[in-house]
């Protein structure tokens, strides 16, 4: 019986045997990309992205072969003070929603770097400026039956992630380098598996 189950899997194409990656849609009320800044060596201020969509097509055995696409409406722009939000993202002087609506990041490559970590490589377009960022990434949590609602015994995936972004590279350099340049990302996604 061995036999014939090894002649089997020989006989089988080498792609059959691997499983495909397997999608995953963000969950926006769980998903937060926060971020930080040295504002003159007085204190550190913090500003937050939430609600965005994306999706995370997530292969287990290969996770190399995963990818990761985001889509973050510039208006999600959160910082708790609604003086700063206005001067972020309304006055022209940082983002402007109406030209550069959206920020996208699309994952180019993952370099898997432990059991549960990963750098993972894509495009961030930001305020019209392409680059390439590198993700610290880590796998949190991967379930087969998620046990709140609404997405109650769905499976789920739960990401977090860091990264540094230089302001000035995507023409946010105001007040650079006075108020600092690099800006923290501290990036946390939960992710479903709807179908």
């Amino acid at each position: 019986m061995k036999l014939i189950l090894v002649a089997m899997a020989m006989a089988l194409p080498a792609t059959a045997l691997l499983a495909a990656p397997e999608k995953y849609t963000v969950d926006p009320s769980h998903s937060q990309v926060v971020f930080s800044y040295d504002h003159a060596g007085f204190s550190t201020t913090f500003g937050m992205f939430s609600g965005f969509e994306g999706e995370v097509m997530f292969d287990q055995d290969r996770p190399e072969n995963s990818s990761v696409t985001v889509s973050i409406a510039t208006q999600a722009l959160f910082t708790g003070w609604s003086a700063r939000d206005e001067q972020f993202v309304a006055s022209g002087n940082f983002l402007d929603p109406v030209e550069f609506p959206v920020v996208t990041f699309a994952s180019t490559g993952i370099e898997v770097t432990g059991e549960e970590t990963a750098l993972i490589t894509g495009d961030l377009t930001l305020n019209g400026v392409t680059r390439q960022v590198v993700l610290d990434a880590r796998l949190n949590a991967l379930v087969e039956d998620y046990p709140f609602p609404p997405f109650n015994g769905k499976a789920a995936a739960g990401f977090s992630a860091t990264a540094t972004l230089i302001r000035s590279d995507f023409n946010l350099g105001l007040y650079a380098p006075y108020i600092a340049d690099e800006v923290e990302l501290d990036i946390s996604i939960e992710a479903m598996k709807l179908n």
